[in-house]
Parts: C-alpha cells; sequence; structure tokens
C-alpha cells in the first residue's frame, strides 16, 4: 500500500458519511414505525423516552458492512485470498450478531413491550454462530489456537475454543447491557475503535479495517444519539457492535484482551452477575440500580457524565491492554 494513512482517512470518512446519511434517510421511517417500548422496571425517568424510535443500528451495520467489502475488495485485487476470506468472516460473524438483534427487535416491536427474545433463546442463538464462527475460523481460515503476544506465544489447544466462546458470548451480551444510557454505548464503541486501530494500522490490516468501522460508524451514529438522544440503536446495533469489538480482537489472535478493550463491557455484565446473585442469596441489593449505569443515574450523574467517563475508563483500560500486548 503506497499510501495507507490515505486509505484509512479514505475508509473513515466513507464509514461516518455512510452512517451519518443512512441514519437520516431511516429516521423518518423508524419515527413512525419503530417506537421504542421502554422498560417498566427501568429508571422512571426514562419512561419519558418512551415513542423513541430505535433500530438505528441498521445504519451502523449498513455503513460498517460497506467500508469491510470495500477492505475486502482491495484485498482481492491484490490478490490477498487468504486475508480477504478471514475479513469476510469476520464480517459475516459480526452480522449474524446484528440479525440476532434485529430479531429481538422487532418482536419487542411487534408485543409493543420491551421483551423480544428470551435470554436462552439468544444465548442459544449467539452460541451456535459463535461455534461455527470459531470451526469455520480454524478450518477453513487456518487460524491458531495461541495468545498472541509481541514476544511470545502462549498455546492453549483444545482450550481455547471454550475460552474463545466464553469471552465472545459475554463481551458480546454485555455490549448489549451497555447500551442503557444515550450516547454510552455508541462513544464506548468509538473509543475501543480508535485504541484498536492504533495497534492494528501498520501489520493488520482486517483488524485496521475493522477498526475504521467502529470508529466512523459510532461517530456517525452519535450524531443522534448524544443526550437528548433522537434515536437508539436497538439490539441489532449494540450487538453488532459487540460483535465487531470481538472480532478486531480475534484478528488480533488474542480474544483475552477483550478484558481489557471492552472492560466498561466487562464492569456493566458483572454488576448485573453480582447484583443478581446478591439478591438471591441474602436479598440484597449492592447497587441502587444494575446495569452500573443506572446505579449512577441513581446517584445524580447525568447521561453525558456517565458516557464522558466510560470512554476515559475504556482508554485507559485499552492502554493497560496494549502493553501486555507488547509484552
Amino acid at each position: 500500500m503506497n499510501n495507507p494513512a490515505f486509505f484509512y482517512v479514505s475508509l473513515l470518512t466513507l464509514c461516518f458519511t455512510l452512517a451519518f446519511v443512512s441514519e437520516k434517510v431511516l429516521l423518518p421511517t423508524l419515527t413512525r414505525m419503530a417506537k421504542q417500548p421502554i422498560y417498566t422496571d427501568g429508571p422512571s425517568w426514562h419512561l419519558k423516552k418512551s415513542g423513541t424510535p430505535t433500530m438505528g443500528g441498521i445504519a451502523v451495520v449498513i455503513a460498517v458492512s460497506i467500508t469491510a467489502l470495500s477492505g475486502i475488495l482491495f484485498l482481492v485485487r491484490r490478490q490477498e485470498g487468504a486475508m480477504a476470506a478471514h475479513l469476510l468472516l469476520l464480517l459475516l460473524f459480526s452480522l449474524s450478531n446484528a440479525l440476532v438483534g434485529y430479531i429481538d427487535d422487532r418482536k419487542k416491536l411487534a408485543h409493543k413491550e420491551n421483551a423480544g427474545l428470551s435470554p436462552r433463546q439468544k444465548l442459544l442463538l449467539q452460541a451456535v454462530i459463535g461455534v461455527i464462527f470459531l470451526l469455520l475460523r480454524s478450518l477453513l481460515c487456518d487460524r491458531p489456537t495461541h495468545l498472541s503476544f509481541a514476544s511470545m506465544n502462549v498455546e492453549l489447544g483444545f482450550l481455547y475454543y471454550p475460552l474463545a466462546l466464553f469471552l465472545l458470548l459475554g463481551i458480546i451480551n454485555s455490549a448489549n447491557l451497555t447500551d442503557g444510557v444515550d450516547g454510552l454505548a455508541s462513544s464506548v464503541s468509538f473509543t475501543i475503535g480508535i485504541s484498536l486501530f492504533y495497534l492494528c494500522r501498520v501489520e493488520n490490516f482486517e483488524g485496521a479495517v475493522l477498526s475504521i468501522g467502529l470508529v466512523g460508524a459510532s461517530l456517525g451514529f452519535l450524531c443522534f444519539n448524544l443526550h437528548p438522544a433522537k434515536i437508539f440503536m436497538g439490539d441489532t446495533g449494540s450487538l453488532f457492535l459487540g460483535a465487531l469489538c470481538c472480532s478486531v480482537l480475534f484478528s488480533m489472535e488474542n480474544p483475552l484482551l477483550l478484558l481489557f478493550f471492552g472492560s466498561v463491557y466487562v464492569i456493566e455484565g458483572a454488576s448485573v452477575v453480582l447484583q443478581v446473585a446478591s439478591f438471591k442469596l441474602y436479598r440484597r441489593r449492592i447497587f441502587l440500580m444494575a446495569p452500573l449505569h443506572h446505579h449512577f443515574e441513581k446517584k445524580g450523574w447525568s447521561e453525558n457524565k456517565i458516557a464522558i467517563c466510560a470512554m476515559l475508563i475504556t482508554l485507559f483500560s485499552a492502554m493497560i491492554g496494549a502493553l501486555l500486548w507488547k509484552l
């Protein structure tokens, strides 16, 4: 690539423009047809958001898909078939999770309540997608089963697969939980994308292209999702962005780094697990409300303050993850 900076800037511009324009075009239709039912057990002040259009994640999916396909075509023209196939597989994995989210969103809208697929149904679908992804990645793309660091590789053998599947399901569903206040999920994804692009830009083309997708699409969506949000991304968007984050880390051959780059996702998911476990065992709540962002809302934090703090936490933990990866 003669001028990689120009290439990546062009991809970023393309992705941002596609996300922004697609959202602008979709907004009137979604306002008429896809008004968000609000979870009645959530914060009472969220009830005023009832009727805000949802499924804005469709624009994110469109923008990232076209951006990734541009990268695939570039690789095909350069006769980099193996890299193109791997990038396509990572995109298809993310799109499959977006489809699960779309089905969930449609069921919620059909029932006119915040209850779509059951947790068991959603987890089963995601597990099937995850298993197929890991198998295809190994069989067709010949990807290794080790954790890659700059100075060494830690071979896990068969243990790689259950660990990878656990991380996939945990991070993607925690990304879904993070989408609870205006601008939170998209601002975290934006920060993850910037951090990952910095690491991938030189030697990992697949990861760099998908990172550009995270940055451009999240930024384009944020133009409509900052508080007060004009549109929500829905499960279509949150599951897609969570899967996209996972895809980049898998392209880096170290899914364990998801714990650092996706630290806010981990914290949000852990807060729900701890809250449920504490209440079932001791009939006590650790937090005022879970996921954790609702706890801080109850403490009086604004939605913008929560989103900014989440970005800073993501940036700090991503720096730790980058240092570990460079060991």
